[in-house]
């Protein structure tokens, strides 16, 4: 996880030093750290403060200037169309990798002389970063290993957590990122689809609500384990309950494990599985699906259902009956209501 406190003494003394606006992204236009505004400000340092990330168009403009493969400082003019005042890109490089960007909003008094000064605040800052990447992409391979469900591979990835543990899911988002290194310490975190992160068990809560809140997407939480070596269990519990998050309104956008209930059954199943049982309902129209399935979620109470639907209740008998006819299945005998029952949720996860 980034040592945010070094980064942000290290902007802080850049923005000091220059009296300029300053601020320090990754290479993924993600902010790290910003110092204290000098003078005009843009939209674009206003969205990076708030929303923690550029906008992609922001982005493609900015990169269209070769700042990815720059040696030392670009100079990137303002555009009105997007808002962007005149600014500094310093490139934060080392071993000949890009790892981040320091930002310098510039109303002209930013000289190459005086850019000098701040040099070895840059290559600290660049080191510090190429650092941190190391450690992340170890601790990602470690947590790879941990989740796996290889027992020699979960056997090389020396845990250095004790238990009880429990294994998180959450969705990535091409739009909002989700500050991964500010997650409490003792959480192991690594991106990807899904998103995945192993906490201590009284923490995973917190932390799924922080990261799902981060994405706005969905989240799952697998049941916790005493023994970090079993992690892969609960990670695999995770995924699963990710995807009851994502198809089930009633569960999400966090869903637990342990809370599932019947859906814990439906999520383990696979694709021909759900197939099979959706077969139950391949007649049903979007609207004759939900009328149904909204009825026996209500355990085959009518007025309820007619009124959650906002519909009279001969209408639902209606369709009730339409259903009958166009599965063959009678919705008073308790093996056919399960049928379609089941059917209706399998439809969901497929």
């Amino acid at each position: 996880m980034h040592n945010t406190a070094d980064l942000q003494e290290i902007v802080d003394e850049i923005a000091g030093l220059l009296g300029a606006s300053a601020t320090l992204e990754d290479r993924s236009f993600r902010l790290l750290a910003y110092g204290a505004q000098h003078g005009d400000i843009d939209t674009v340092r206003q969205e990076s403060i708030l929303r923690r990330r550029a906008s992609q168009e922001v982005r493609d403009y900015f990169e269209r200037y070769g700042i990815a493969r720059a040696d030392g400082p670009v100079r990137i003019p303002a555009d009105d169309r997007l808002k962007v005042l005149a600014r500094i890109c310093w490139p934060l490089r080392h071993g000949d990798v890009t790892y981040g960007y320091l930002w310098l909003l510039d109303s002209g008094s930013l000289a190459d002389a005086r850019l000098h000064r701040v040099a070895p605040l840059v290559t600290r800052a660049a080191a510090a970063l190429a650092h941190e990447a190391r450690s992340r992409q170890d601790l990602g391979r470690r947590l790879d290993a941990l989740l796996s469900p290889d027992p020699q591979e979960r056997a090389a990835a020396f845990p250095e957590m004790s238990g009880p543990v429990a294994a998180v899911a959450v969705r990535e988002s091409e739009e909002r990122a989700a500050a991964l290194w500010t997650l409490p310490r003792g959480v192991l975190a690594r991106a990807g689809s899904p998103v995945a992160l192993l906490a201590p068990a009284h923490l995973a809560a917190e932390v799924a609500r922080t990261v799902q809140g981060a994405y706005g997407t969905a989240a799952g939480i697998g049941a916790a384990r005493a023994d970090p070596a079993d992690a892969w269990l609960s990670w695999r519990e995770a995924r699963q309950a990710l995807r009851v998050a994502e198809n089930f309104p009633r569960h999400a956008p966090v869903a637990r494990w342990e809370e599932l209930g019947a859906y814990r059954l439906l999520a383990r199943l696979g694709v021909g599985d759900l197939r099979e049982l959706a077969e139950a309902v391949a007649p049903f129209d979007p609207e004759l699906a939900r009328t149904v399935e909204v009825y026996l979620d209500l355990g085959g109470h009518a007025q309820k259902a007619a009124a959650e639907l906002g519909i009279h209740r001969q209408t639902l008998y209606y369709r009730l009956g339409k259903a009958e006819r166009l599965t063959g299945r009678d919705l008073s005998d308790g093996d056919d209501r399960l049928t379609v029952h089941l059917g209706l949720k399998a439809s969901h996860l497929r």
